[in-house]
């Protein structure tokens, strides 16, 4: 009977070593490259489902008058786009970039706490299924804008609302899970020897965000919580008539929301300072003045909230007080875009996809910078405060910021990743494409944003109508230019030319070692004086 039974046990424990296979090796899986390569196919597909929502948007908008949807659809086009943009493409890429990286980047053999890695993906997909099955609701789904004000949110909106507010409490849930994974795994699971001011930019970057998630996750919980007890349960935070206040949705929303555009910008540094030394050959410049940058528009993005809300009728001390801290945090944001650049000076520059995409996050990104010191200034933002000007400048931030950014690294680590080199080619005519169609897209919302043109509205004007068939052409070449981005990812993954174990180190074009001159001058010896 002992034989039995030992022979028994070495069968399970035979079985229990077995990797599982298919499905079941996904769903099961607690390796963070797995969960990271799921967290980057998933945002992909949310990018495209956004994407086709915002098509729907700028169709309805090529020329004035109502053609294609009712106002009420076009509304929930504008609120769904939003909400799976910002929580279902840009966070989860950046979280599935951290899932890849950070564990190679520190020398540690996976995240801290990998059973809640798999399962704080695994919420996600559900998340958004909810989100989405809510349009199929009578009276369709959310049409308050991804902000959801009160009294939009609660005395004015459908039935939806609560499948909207369960998704977002389950989206939230799965952020603080991948951060508190992030923070647990830098702070414990360190190479020896890795001393904070040897981490990669990268890592900084995701602690530093991960800390923000953490600490402004539940005040977005807290929002939608008491949307859903005013709309269900007839409490009154939002309600005048009750004695509660619709301004104060908006600073707690904002609160939530401001930290939020830098959870959606700080790892876009992080990737853009490990990828334009690679093609500079050189040392990133000011890397302790880069650290303490990313920690002051960390710190400051919770004293800047309001500058969301000039119009709400603040007293003139608070707007200056916000007018203030809004523009001296452009100081650190000053600070990277000079160290990157200072970087570049006088390397020895080549020009792969990454580095193109480099390059256009920061002049572009700048540009929205530009745009957003502009609003900073409170009698300038009541002019531009709801018009297409706003809706230009956090596009130039979120699109040729954040994805631009996310494709970078796409680019720059799918070697890595796959070990075969993607089609350059493909990959090139996709960075052009994208680059000519962004801005034909969002360049000229800034002209209709100065002239009055207000935003989220299905009609318009006639004078703004020549800028809005431009800017729709424009935002149609750009959807279709990711199918390209799809094309060159699955290419790549199924097959492709070999690379070596150093990726970027004279392979596919980087011929720089043999055939071109030294850099006139590394920094890293004095210069010769002839």
């Amino acid at each position: 009977m002992s034989s039995i039974a030992e022979q028994s046990n070495t069968n399970e424990a035979h079985h229990a070593h077995q990797p599982a296979r298919g499905f079941k090796r996904w769903l099961f899986t607690t390796n963070h490259k797995d969960i990271g390569s799921l967290y980057l196919i998933f945002s992909l597909t949310m990018f495209l489902i956004g994407g086709a929502m915002a098509m729907v948007i700028r169709a309805e908008l090529f020329q004035p008058g109502l053609q294609l949807v009712d106002p009420h659809f076009f509304n929930q086009m504008t609120t769904m786009h939003g909400l799976i943009m910002v929580f279902g493409a840009v966070m989860p890429a950046f979280t599935g970039l951290a899932n890849w990286m950070i564990p190679l980047m520190i020398g540690a053999p996976d995240m801290a706490l990998p059973r809640m890695n798999n399962w704080s993906f695994w919420i996600l997909p559900f998340a958004f299924l909810i989100l989405l099955a809510s349009l199929f609701m009578p009276g369709g789904g959310p049409a308050f804008g991804w902000t959801f004000y009160a009294p939009l949110s609660t005395a004015f909106s459908n039935d939806s609302t609560a499948l909207f507010v369960f998704a977002v409490h389950i989206m939230g849930i799965s952020s603080i899970m991948g951060a508190i994974n992030v923070v647990v795994t830098i702070v414990n699971m360190r190479a020896p020897g890795m001393t904070w001011m040897k981490l990669p930019l990268f890592v900084w970057t995701w602690l530093i965000t991960a800390f923000l998630l953490i600490a402004v996750m539940p005040v977005l919980a807290g929002a939608v919580t008491m949307v859903l007890t005013d709309k269900y349960f007839a409490t009154s935070f939002f309600d005048a008539a009750g004695g509660g206040d619709p301004v104060m949705f908006q600073h707690i929303f904002w609160f939530f929301g401001h930290p939020e555009v830098y959870i959606m910008i700080l790892p876009a540094f992080g990737i853009i300072s490990t990828i334009v030394p690679t093609f500079s050959r050189k040392k990133l410049f000011g890397y302790a003045s880069m650290v303490y940058a990313t920690s002051s528009i960390a710190l400051l993005s919770f004293i800047v909230w309001a500058h969301h809300m000039f119009t709400t009728g603040m007293p003139v001390a608070a707007e200056l007080f916000f007018m203030y801290a809004t523009m001296l945090i452009s100081v650190p944001t000053g600070v990277k875009v000079f160290n990157w650049v200072a970087t570049m000076w006088r390397g020895s520059i080549s020009f792969e996809v990454p580095m193109l995409f480099s390059i256009a996050f920061i002049v572009l990104f700048t540009l929205g910078g530009f745009s957003g010191l502009m609003l900073a200034i409170t009698p300038a933002d009541f002019q531009y405060h709801d018009t297409y000007f706003v809706v230009a400048h956090f596009h130039y931030v979120l699109v040729t910021g954040a994805v631009f950014s996310i494709m970078a690294g796409a680019y720059y680590w799918l070697p890595k990743w796959t070990g075969n080199m993607f089609n350059i080619t493909l990959a090139k005519w996709h960075f052009w494409l994208s680059l000519v169609s962004v801005n034909v897209l969002f360049f000229p919302m800034h002209f209709v944003g100065l002239a009055g043109m207000p935003r989220r509205i299905p009609d318009y004007a006639l004078q703004f109508a020549d800028f809005n068939a431009i800017i729709s052409i424009g935002g149609f070449a750009f959807g279709l230019s990711q199918l390209l981005f799809v094309v060159v990812v699955y290419k790549c993954a199924k097959g492709g030319d070999k690379v070596p174990a150093k990726v970027w180190d004279g392979a596919h074009g980087l011929e720089w070692e043999v055939d071109s001159p030294a850099p006139y001058h590394t920094f890293s010896t004095p210069p010769d004086i002839k």
